[in-house]
C-alpha cells in the first residue's frame, strides 16, 4: 500500500512543476490533502487491525486456558466416578457373599431343628436371590458405559 501512495504522488508532482498554469496547482492541493487524509485513515485502520489481532490472540489464550482447566476437572471427576463405581461393585460382591452366608446359616439352623425345606426349594430361593443381586449390579454397568 505504501508503494501505491508514493506512485500516486510522483506523477502529480512533475505535473505541478512543469505546468505554469495556476488552476492545475489548485487541483493538486486538494489531491495532496486527500492523499494525506487517506494516509492518515490507512494508518488508523492498520492500528485498529493490530489492536484487533492482539485482542484475538489474548482471547485465544484465555480460551485455551479455560479449555485446559475444564478438561482437567472433567478428568478428575471421571476418575472419582470410576473409583466410586468400583467401590459399589465391591460392596455388591460383599453383600452377595454375606447374603449367601446368611442363607447357608439359616438352612443349617433349620436343618438342625428339622424344619428345613426340601433341597429344591432352597436352591430355587438361592437362585432368585443371586439373580436379584446380579440385576442390581448390572443396572450400574450401562450407566458407566455411557460416561
Amino acid at each position: 500500500m505504501a508503494d501505491q501512495t508514493s506512485d500516486s504522488t510522483s506523477p502529480v508532482a512533475p505535473l505541478s512543476v512543469s505546468s505554469p498554469t495556476a488552476p492545475k496547482k489548485d487541483n493538486i492541493n486538494p489531491v495532496d490533502s486527500k492523499l494525506t487524509e487517506l494516509n492518515e485513515s490507512r494508518a488508523e485502520l492498520l492500528n485498529r487491525i493490530q489492536n484487533l489481532k492482539q485482542d484475538l490472540q489474548s482471547w485465544r489464550g484465555k480460551l485455551d486456558t479455560q479449555v485446559k482447566v475444564y478438561r482437567e476437572e472433567l478428568s478428575g471427576l471421571k476418575k472419582t466416578l470410576n473409583l466410586e463405581v468400583e467401590q459399589l461393585r465391591e460392596e455388591f460382591k460383599d453383600l452377595k457373599t454375606t447374603l449367601n452366608q446368611q442363607q447357608d446359616d439359616v438352612s443349617a439352623s433349620l436343618k438342625s431343628l428339622g424344619l428345613q425345606d426340601s433341597k429344591e426349594q432352597m436352591d430355587k430361593r438361592s437362585e432368585v436371590t443371586e439373580e436379584k443381586v446380579e440385576a442390581l449390579s448390572t443396572d450400574d454397568n450401562p450407566k458407566e458405559a455411557e460416561h
